[in-house]
């Protein structure tokens, strides 16, 4: 049994990766988010902890990470590269080595072709904190497992495929719980994917961008 800190919980990924933990294994949960009553459904859960906080404030951060074995961050944003920081700055503080870091398609500048090009203007203003990010992960001495999802979808399907880093990435969407999926299997076997980048895609979805674009 272990406790596993998901920051940035009330993503939709999160949402569903917190459903498949209480329900499938017997891990404690600390959920770390702003405006806490989001997540108020979990009151009185006694596998959970629930913290009302801002990832940049690291102090705050490392004080809710005291007892957590494994960190998920499941943030975003145009501030990625600080949030990624502070991040890194807390786990140091506390000791803590083992991370699932979620990214995106073309943090490695790995997508190929016209979807590639396409991606690169789409998400312009982001694609500087996914680099940054990574560029942090890779000087860090952290056991982490970057993340690169395709464009995420709503739909209730596990059906996905892996790329490691230095393969172009392979088709434009995956599903947000096929993410989940994969992130569960790295809490239920924390030795996997160590110091890697995973590309996540839902085979035979190749085109010049997302279906429904």
């Amino acid at each position: 049994m272990s406790t596993v800190m998901i920051i940035g919980a009330n993503g939709g990924t999160a949402r569903i990766l917190i459903e498949r933990i209480l329900k499938e294994t017997e891990n404690n949960l600390i959920l770390f988010l702003r405006k806490a009553e989001r997540l108020s459904q979990y009151q009185g859960n006694n596998r959970v902890t629930i913290v009302d906080g801002d990832v940049l404030k690291t102090q705050d951060l490392a004080k809710a990470m005291k007892p957590a074995d494994i960190i998920y961050s499941n943030v975003g944003g145009t501030d990625l590269g600080a949030q990624t920081k502070s991040i890194l700055a807390a786990m140091e503080e506390d000791g803590k080595k083992r991370l699932i870091f979620i990214s995106a398609l073309g943090a490695h500048h790995e997508v190929p072709g016209k979807f590639g090009e396409w991606n690169e203007q789409a998400i312009a203003a982001f694609l500087p904190g996914f680099r940054e990010s990574a560029t942090l992960l890779e000087q860090s001495d952290l056991y982490y497992t970057e993340i690169r999802p395709a464009w995420l979808t709503d739909n209730d399907e596990i059906d996905y495929e892996e790329t490691i880093q230095d393969q172009p990435f392979k088709g434009t969407e995956v599903s947000r719980a096929s993410v989940a999926d994969f992130v569960l299997k790295l809490i239920n076997n924390p030795r996997q994917n160590l110091r890697a980048s995973v590309g996540l895609n839902k085979p035979n979805t190749d085109g010049d961008k997302p279906s429904w674009m």
